[in-house]
């Protein structure tokens, strides 16, 4: 595990982590609502929801773990918004679904999608900005770069594969997904930008903001 921040810091950042984490859960919820097509693990998150019936929520908890134990032979640690990450969105996202219906109209299905992709910026702001550890995913990427890896190759390798296979399960790809790979860097870089706290940097494994 990364070492904690003193208490203070704890109750400063633990917060704005918890408020980015279900930000996170609310947008990936809106964008499937919208099923316009999801962001590429969530592609892949859907697909294995389809074919075994376990709700998309419980299925992002189950991936994050199995992702956690590839970090395991690339040495990465985990701090505790890595911790909270595995089990917080996918959280989030069961219990939106269970209270938002999917919309009929196109027009609040390409709202509910804008609506989703954009609070990922925010939810990044304070996520990563509270420099309590990355998520698994990320924490895979930057941890694969570090052994000598292009971080753009690693990230793009990764994530076309888990499109890839949720493709083929059954996830919905469409608008939802290009929109999103297009815009979800700048978005998260404005935000990241204006959210991060002062001294983020001192709680944050090597490279993990530039994951995103």
């Amino acid at each position: 595990m990364l070492p904690f921040p003193p208490a203070d810091e704890l109750r400063r950042r633990v917060p704005r982590l918890l408020g980015g984490l279900v930000l996170f859960g609310v947008g990936i919820a809106l964008m499937v609502r919208a099923d316009l097509g999801l962001a590429p693990w969530d592609v892949l998150h859907q697909g294995v929801a389809e074919r075994t019936g376990v709700p998309i929520g419980t299925v992002t908890i189950l991936t994050g773990l199995v992702v956690l134990l590839l970090w395991i032979p690339i040495r990465e640690r985990p701090g505790l918004g890595t911790l909270l990450n595995v089990l917080v969105i996918g959280l989030v996202v069961d219990a939106t679904l269970a209270l938002v219906d999917a919309p009929q109209a196109m027009w609040q299905r390409v709202t509910f999608l804008v609506l989703g992709i954009f609070v990922f910026g925010p939810g990044s702001g304070l996520y990563i900005g509270a420099g309590l550890g990355p998520g698994p995913r990320d924490g895979l990427m930057t941890g694969l770069a570090r052994r000598g890896r292009s971080l753009r190759v690693v990230r793009t390798g990764i994530e076309l594969t888990a499109l890839a296979i949720g493709a083929v399960l059954g996830g919905r790809v469409g608008v939802g997904t290009v929109a999103f790979a297009t815009t979800v860097g700048p978005n998260v870089h404005w935000f990241l930008e204006r959210m991060s706290l002062p001294d983020t940097e001192d709680h944050l494994p090597p490279g993990h903001v530039e994951a995103l």
